[in-house]
Order: C-alpha cells, then structure tokens, then sequence
C-alpha cells in the first residue's frame, strides 16, 4: 500500500489507475498526437530518459514517503537540507565576478554588494587559473581578460580592500592554484585582525573534473588529489567555516554532458576526495559537512529540480551507507547553482534574461543554498554594469515576488517530479557502480571513460540542435536578422596588461628576495616529503613570493599534466 499525503492508495485503487491509463493512453493520447503532430507520441529528454504524456499515482507507487522524502532538515534530504528552507532564511546571491585588474574587480564587488548581492564570487583570469603571473610570456594577451589578474598577495589585499572578511563571504573558483588563492585570502584575513575561525567561504578546489571538461589542470591526477586533501585537512583543522571544495558538477555541463551524468560524474568526484581525505587519517566526521557542491541549471525546467532533489538523496544515502558517516551534517549536500553559459545565445541576447529566469527558478525550487545567475550578454561580452543588475534583481524578484519560497519544496508529491527523481537516482547509481568496477576515477580518466561519455552527449546535442530536432529559440528558429549589435559591449582596456605586469615587476623589486627564496626552497622540500603544503605556501605568499613561483616549485616536484589522447 502506497501512501501519498492524506489519499491511500491500495492494489485495487492502484489497478484502477492503470486501466484508466491503458484507456487514455489508447485513445485520447492518440487523437492528440494526430492533432499535433509537432508533439511526439514519445519523448525523451536530453538524459535519454522516457518522458510519458502523463503521470500518475502508478509512476510512484513504489514511493514510501517517509523512507524516500522524509521531512525537510531530515535524512534523507530530498525535501531539503534545512527544516524552513527559505522561509527561515533566503538563498545566498553570489554573483560571479572578476575582469581586468583588482582594482576594477574591486569595484565591481562593491557596487554589487550594495545592490543586495549577499555573498562575492571571484572569477580568475587564464594565466592565474593555470598557475602563470602575468608577466609569463604564456599570459600574453590574456591577461584580466575573461577573469581578475592575480599574481600575488598584493593584487589580493587590493581585491578585497573594504572587504570585512569576518562579514562577508567568499567563493573562488579557482583549481590547480587553489592552494595559493586560498593562502592569500587567509593572508589578507590575519592583516586585517579577523582570526581564522571567522574566515568564511569556498575554494573550488576540484581537480578531477579538470582532466575531462574544463581542462585548465596543471599537475597530474595523483599530486593534484593530494593537493585538494591537503586544503581539506587544513581547513578542517584551522578554517572550520571555510567550505575547502566545491565539487562541481557545473563545468561537466558545460562541456556537453547531460544532466545524468553532471549528477554521477560530480558524486563519484566527492567519493573519490572523501576516499582519499579518510586515507589520510581523517574521520568522515571531522570534515564531511564541510564539502560543497557546484551544479549547472539548464532549460528542462522539470529535468533540473529533479537532479537537485536527486542528488541530495543519494549524497545522504552515499555518506550514510558507503563511509558510515554519523553526524547527519555530514550527509549534507550543501550546493551552488549556476544558471548555465552554454544556453546563452548571441543571437537576440535579451532571450537570455528569460533563459536565465527559468533555470533560476529551477535551482531555487529544487533547494539551492547559494545562487548565481548569469547576464544576459554573456554570450558576446564581460557582464556590463546594467546586465548584472539586471541578472541580481531576477533573483531578488524570485525571492520576494513569486512566492515560491514560502513554502518548503512545492513541488514535493509530484507525480512527475517524484517519478523523475527517482529514476535520475536510480541512473545515478549505475554509473557510479560502473566507474567502481572500473577502479575509480582516476582509472576512469585514465581509460577516457568520462571523456568519451561527454564527447558523446555533446555531439548527439548539438545533432539534435544542427537538425532542428531541439528549438533554440532565436538560433534555429524564430531567427530575425542583425545588422548591428543590440546591446553595449565591456571591453577590457589593452592596458591593463602592461599596468599589471608592471606592479608585480615593481614588487619583486621591492620585496625580501632572500626570505621568497626561503621560503621557497622550504616549500620544495615540503613537497619531497609528500608533507601537507598549506602551511608552507601560507608562508611564501606571506613573503609576497608570486602565484608563478609557487606553482613552478610543485611544477618541479610533480610534473606537469599531458592530455590523454581518446580515440
């Protein structure tokens, strides 16, 4: 007997259903596909799963509600991490940010601080993300260019000048350095006299997703683990409000995967650091609650609230049954969205303020704790003033006109919604056991498991897109034509490159070399003896030793990573 809020449904009432549905199915169904042939018969989304014409209580019979939903702040999570939800406190807005110098960045952050965004997010330019200052020859030419140039602990006391770091947290997405980074954030927090136990934020921090989607990594898979564990270790002994990781499921997405596999990929990516931290002696306990996650949320507007209701289920159900985690905190799956870039068209760019709406809406119903939503002309161009106001007051507006956060998880005991988060979980599962019989994931990367698998989606989507099989409304259909840009376009200024590299020029010249080398040569050896690094490269930065330097030493000691061929 299935149970569904007050109704009960036995076997007899369940048969009833299904020969009512037998019915429609034979007859109404057919008639309306014949009236609209545009509307198939048979459907299935981007993740190849089966979408009926209707759903009902038979789609979810075998539900037991207290076992699978549970209620919201209790395992297993479906409904959500926390008993009110937004009614008890509202998501945080972090918007991405971060073009040409710190102190441009610097004055972005403030204006949109004073807009209402409640938390920062920082975005690097190239040569940072891979570990270069910008005076290599490597930087040339992108330097602040898609992200804010930083190269030393100068450039980040400029970033976060009038920052009160014990009030205001911070997300950085940033990878291979992320050691460095997050040595100069704490840098920055000792200068201004807030302790380390009120340092609050996240670092990326994610190198496994690196080898089969961003591909910005720098050292190989082994070292580069090691490294993520490093930070976890250290946080969980010094930064307990610093997220240490934030397992991203996001850049996944965008490099072509379906939603199915953003969901498994990024699970089996938080195994693997929860593997590798408790190898290093750490109790699951001592730093589970602190691990976030990262996804992307895209237009299947249904396909998305059931892969972040899915992917709290199964992270409770992982951490609970797999590392026997005891501390129901640790079953969290704390989680960032991101409206999707990949969705964005240059083509007729205001259609991206409703793109981006829909898959706000989406992360918000499906229980995000931290929200960003991208600008409309993202697709041409750096966030201007005007489109990033914009892109904020679409989630303010969500929060306080919609409605849809007074209530926790509305669309709980959806037929549809319960029927398709069980089968995004269920999926879910099998590819976490196929890349467990394959030995984990750094064999799965090894082999191209994950590479190929994306590579795949990614074609047969843009197949289905070439050939008008799935509408982009303004790309493939409904097209008009443009003969001037429709919108002003952020440039950064040719400049700023050569203002940069001369401070950072400036401040080799000026500091203590003797202690950067020192220093250096202490972090060298650190690295040689397998020793956690972080208290080490806080030391370097602290001696205003470069992002470059830093990660040419561990360059030196780890090797550099070279990209698999998959054929």
């Amino acid at each position: 007997m299935w149970r569904h809020n007050t109704v009960m449904f036995g076997k007899e009432e369940i048969e009833k259903i299904k020969q009512k549905r037998e019915h429609w199915e034979k007859t109404t169904l057919p008639n309306w596909v014949k009236q609209c042939p545009e509307r198939r018969k048979e459907f299935r989304n981007h993740s190849g799963m089966l979408i009926k014409g209707i759903y009902t209580p038979e789609d979810v019979k075998a539900l037991d509600y207290l076992r699978d939903l549970g209620f919201p702040g209790e395992y297993p999570f479906t409904r959500g991490l926390h008993a009110t939800m937004y009614r008890g406190r509202l998501w945080t807005m972090r918007m991405f940010s971060g073009f040409g110098t710190a102190e441009q960045t610097n004055q972005r952050f403030k204006y949109l601080l004073k807009e209402g965004e409640t938390g920062l997010s920082i975005a690097f330019d190239y040569p940072t993300i891979m570990g270069y200052d910008s005076d290599h020859p490597v930087a040339r030419g992108e330097v602040g260019i898609c992200g804010v140039a930083v190269s030393s602990l100068k450039d980040m006391e400029i970033l976060l000048d009038g920052v009160p770091l014990d009030k205001v947290t911070t997300s950085m997405t940033i990878n291979g350095p992320a050691a460095m980074l997050l040595a100069m954030y704490v840098a920055v927090g000792d200068k201004q006299g807030v302790s380390r136990e009120k340092i609050g934020g996240t670092t990326q921090n994610d190198m496994l997703k690196e080898y089969y989607a961003q591909k910005l990594s720098i050292f190989p898979p082994k070292p580069s683990v090691k490294l993520v564990t490093d930070i976890i270790e250290y946080c969980a002994r010094h930064l307990p409000r610093w997220n240490p990781i934030s397992i991203s499921g996001y850049h996944i997405r965008e490099a072509g995967s379906t939603a199915l596999q953003e969901l498994a990929f990024t699970l089996y990516g938080g195994i693997a650091y929860v593997e590798s931290t408790v190898e290093r002696g750490l109790k699951v306990d001592d730093f589970a609650h602190r691990l976030s996650f990262f996804f992307a949320s895209h237009n299947d507007f249904f396909e998305e609230i059931a892969k972040f209701r899915a992917a709290r289920r199964l992270w409770a159900k992982i951490m609970k049954e797999r590392f026997h985690a005891k501390n129901p905190r640790s079953m969290w799956m704390r989680m960032h969205v991101q409206t999707s870039g990949c969705t964005l068209t240059a083509q007729q760019p205001q259609n991206n303020i409703v793109r981006t709406t829909i898959q706000a809406l989406a992360a918000v119903l499906g229980g995000t704790q931290s929200l960003h939503t991208n600008s409309f002309d993202e697709a041409l161009c750096l966030p201007t003033e005007e489109s990033v106001r914009v892109a904020l007051r679409t989630q303010q507006i969500i929060a306080h006109e919609s409605g849809v956060a007074n209530t926790v998880d509305p669309l709980a005991g959806s037929y549809y919604v319960e029927a398709l988060t069980n089968e995004m979980e269920q999926k879910a599962m099998e590819y976490i056991q196929k890349i467990d019989d394959m030995g984990g994931a750094i064999v799965a990367i090894e082999k191209g498991f994950f590479q190929k698998e994306i590579a795949d989606s990614a074609y047969k989507y843009q197949r289905e897109v070439d050939e008008k099989k799935r509408i982009v409304v303004g790309l493939n259909e409904y097209a008009i034509e443009e003969e001037k840009c429709p919108i002003e376009l952020l440039r950064v200024d040719p400049k700023v490159e050569k203002e940069q590299v001369t401070k950072l020029q400036k401040l080799k010249g000026e500091r203590d070399n003797r202690k950067v080398k020192e220093a250096l040569e202490k972090l060298h050896y650190a690295a040689e003896k397998d020793e956690n690094l972080m208290p080490m490269i806080i030391e370097a930065v602290k001696a205003y030793a470069t992002l470059g330097e830093i990660t040419d030493v561990l360059r030196k000691v780890y090797g550099e990573y070279k990209e698999l061929i998959i054929i």
